[in-house]
């Protein structure tokens, strides 16, 4: 399948991937409609970073994907539905759960059900790999056990499955692509991988970190939107679940000593206990096998971690105002 002139929808389009997804589909022919989360301000988030002339070729719409009546609206007439929008920082679910329930459970219900009703050709669907919890076996495939191991791992968890059973129950032509820790430019400071590049470039004398020895499997956000556009494409990924990583890991401890480098600094690290996670919700190792993405639809990743880094390193130092290092971001 091919994105030029398709009409595309894409939720989440305010979001981090959902931004580089967003511009990727118009530089591919795309009609795209970008769904950014409304509020009061005139925001249209990570989208403001994107090329002045791709995004003047995007109708932009704000709105809410837990209103069942909008959403049925916006989908109709589209032959694509990317589905990116959630909440997604762990630690504010600690606090909040009934808003993840209410987004990531209710809010997917709305859009699965606004694709039934609208036939499109394809809805992609986005899962996340703390679904897995802790690694049983690495790398994990998507056999792997689900474990939530966070109230946003159980809501996501809820949504992939209602995405299943709209596919096994009405024949909805859906495939879920389970990124696995996704970093790069626009990324906000609740990530890993900026909350320690922007105290790194911010000349903190000390990175602040919470447990060091946690594996992540670290893909630069390029290879996943290549790995969302893949999975469109590929009529043999339909009803399934995709990994989309790198396929290596790496502990926190290990990625802050690979930011020094790339950085030109090097600080002590001081463990802080705000940033720990409950000990039986931390998620110790997580390193993806791609292996069903690439046999179905081709898909493998490109960018490599150090390189990924540097390109991350250069946006947070472009746009350092936009992040508080001294502070935790939940």
């Amino acid at each position: 399948m091919g994105f030029g002139g398709k009409k595309v929808l894409v939720t989440g389009a305010g979001g981090f991937i959902g931004s580089h997804l967003a511009e990727k589909l118009v530089k591919e022919g795309s009609n795209v409609v970008a769904l950014i989360h409304y509020d009061s301000r005139p925001d249209r988030g990570n989208l403001e970073f994107a090329d002045p002339s791709v995004l003047c070729e995007m109708d932009i719409r704000a709105g809410d994907v837990r209103d069942p009546y909008f959403m049925g609206k916006l989908v109709q007439g589209q032959d694509i539905v990317f589905h990116l929008a959630a909440l997604i920082g762990i630690p504010y679910s600690y606090i909040a759960p009934a808003s993840y329930v209410e987004t990531n459970v209710q809010g997917t219900l709305n859009v699965l059900q606004a694709c039934l009703a609208a036939d499109v050709e394809c809805m992609v669907h986005t899962s996340t790999s703390e679904c897995y919890g802790t690694a049983q076996y690495v790398p994990i495939d998507e056999h792997h056990p689900l474990q939530a191991q966070s109230p946003y791992a159980a809501t996501k968890i809820a949504a992939d499955k209602l995405a299943e059973s709209f596919h096994r129950s009405f024949g909805l032509r859906v495939t879920t692509v389970r990124p696995f820790n996704t970093f790069g430019p626009r990324q906000s400071a609740r990530a890993v991988v900026p909350t320690i590049l922007s105290q790194l470039l911010a000349g903190s004398s000390e990175l602040h970190l919470g447990a060091l020895g946690p594996v992540r499997d670290l893909c630069y956000v390029t290879n996943t939107v290549e790995g969302f556009l893949a999975a469109a494409r590929s009529d043999q990924a339909i009803g399934t679940v995709l990994n989309v990583g790198s396929g290596s890991g790496v502990t926190i401890g290990e990625l802050a000593s690979l930011a020094m480098e790339v950085v030109g600094r090097q600080v002590p690290i001081v463990q802080d206990a705000a940033r720990i996670r409950p000990q039986s919700s931390e998620v110790f190792s997580l390193i993806c096998s791609y292996a069903r993405a690439t046999e179905l639809t081709g898909w493998v990743p490109a960018i490599e971690l150090e390189q990924g880094i540097r390109e991350t390193s250069q946006f947070i130092e472009r746009h350092l105002g936009l992040y508080c290092p001294e502070e935790y971001a939940i």
